[in-house]
């Protein structure tokens, strides 16, 4: 018998697989331009590096070129940003009314349909603002990490063992998330028919243990936030001492590892909130086929 998270996996990537090849024209163009966007993130530091030794030096000319990299950073930005909303304000309008007949067909209530068509959004919001943050943030956290093995050895060594840390505890923070998410919708889908018929008392205790829900899988998120913070608090601890410790150090090289170091962080900031979309998506394909 299959476990139920593998077939809750299996559902959303069916979804998402059947998402990525009715409209590859679209997110081809969109993910070329956020692949650009990460490359240039990820080599930007060192570019940083030589243009703060540039102004040490006096070369004002050298360090200027980092503010054409910045302006190019943001104009392939703008450009995703223009072309990733359109591109997703169609995808949603073509894939609404396939689930809503489908819906039909499976003898869903209005109540029920209309809580799945407005889940159904989720999978739209995975192409346009999840999968980009997860591309950026996983391309950050590796690639960070593998800069910092070649720029301040043991830095990089103690961030991979961080990540290799944060990896083992996953699964079982995963699985719980999934637990907290199928009763969180299991709800939702409820709310169309108490809203219509409900009493008072049902009301409350319905909003009540929808803000529980909700005000644990804050909580959750909260902890990730702090427990990444711990890590990274030692992780900067680590290269303080060294580079002060590191004689006739340039001031670029203090910049690239500090900004590194920055960029690590951020990105691993964003994996709690993107593990509660993953798991939110996965109970959403369950009760969700899209095409």
């Amino acid at each position: 018998m299959s476990h139920p998270t593998v077939k809750l996996q299996n559902n959303m990537i069916i979804n998402l697989k059947f998402i990525a090849k009715e409209h590859r024209q679209r997110l081809i163009m969109t993910f070329i331009l956020v692949a650009l966007e990460n490359i240039l993130f990820l080599v930007y530091p060192l570019f940083g590096s030589f243009m703060v030794n540039a102004i040490i030096k006096g070369n004002t000319l050298q360090a200027l070129s980092y503010s054409v990299l910045v302006l190019v950073i943001w104009g392939i930005g703008a450009s995703r940003r223009a072309v990733d909303t359109r591109a997703f304000a169609r995808i949603y309008a073509e894939i609404a009314v396939p689930i809503i007949l489908n819906q039909r067909q499976k003898g869903s209530s209005h109540s029920t349909i209309t809580a799945r068509i407005t889940l159904s959004r989720q999978f739209v919001d995975f192409f346009e603002q999840h999968l980009p943050m997860m591309i950026m943030s996983g391309f950050s956290i590796v690639g960070t990490a593998v800069m910092l093995l070649f720029i301040e050895f043991w830095v990089g060594v103690m961030a991979c063992a961080i990540l290799l840390m944060f990896l083992i505890l996953l699964p079982n923070y995963a699985s719980t998330n999934d637990r907290l998410y199928l009763k969180l919708n299991n709800r939702l889908e409820k709310e169309v028919d108490l809203i219509g018929h409900a009493t008072e008392r049902t009301l409350s205790q319905h909003y009540d243990i929808l803000a529980k829900l909700r005000i644990r899988l804050s909580n959750r998120e909260a902890l990730g936030y702090l427990w990444i913070g711990v890590a990274m608090s030692g992780l900067f601890g680590l290269a303080v001492v060294l580079l002060a410790n590191t004689e006739n150090i340039q001031a670029g090289h203090i910049y690239a590892v500090i900004t590194y170091l920055w960029t690590f962080a951020i990105s691993l900031d964003d994996a709690p909130r993107l593990l509660e979309e993953f798991s939110n998506l996965k109970d959403v394909s369950e009760r969700v086929q899209v095409g």
